[in-house]
């Protein structure tokens, strides 16, 4: 059994972050030293290291708790991990159009720019255009 300084360290989770996974019911709370400090095994570490995966690959929290309590399911539901992943291709696809679109609009704004001129193109059409 591991401190939480220790368990952050292994897993690459901050401290808080930890701290509010157990607040929030996402991670079971772990045991705890006749000090009261927390004390936690190789498989809360474990659980730790999947939610950052997890976190990594963009999964909202909420679908990383529901990936985790899949994993530790008597059975696993890969039908079910693979809905899941598909709604979230979607997403990132959605979410790369998007920012496709602003790149679009930031290099039209920027292509109008001058160096030197006393009035600047980009300022005044952000002052004047209207939110799409």
């Amino acid at each position: 059994m591991i401190a939480i300084g220790k368990a952050s360290r292994q897993s690459g989770v901050g401290i808080e972050t930890i701290r509010y996974y157990e607040r929030e019911g996402i991670v079971p709370k772990p045991a705890r030293a006749s000090n009261n400090r927390r004390l936690y095994s190789e498989h809360d570490v474990g659980r730790l290291r999947f939610l950052k995966r997890c976190r990594e690959l963009g999964f909202p929290l909420t679908d990383a708790r529901t990936l985790l309590d899949l994993s530790e399911g008597d059975g696993e539901d890969c039908q079910s991990v693979k809905e899941m992943a598909e709604i979230h291709i979607s997403n990132v696809r959605d979410k790369i159009e998007e920012l496709r679109c602003l790149e679009a609009a930031l290099d039209e704004l920027t292509a109008n720019c001058d160096s030197g001129n006393a009035s600047c193109p980009m300022l005044s059409q952000l002052r004047t255009a209207e939110g799409n």
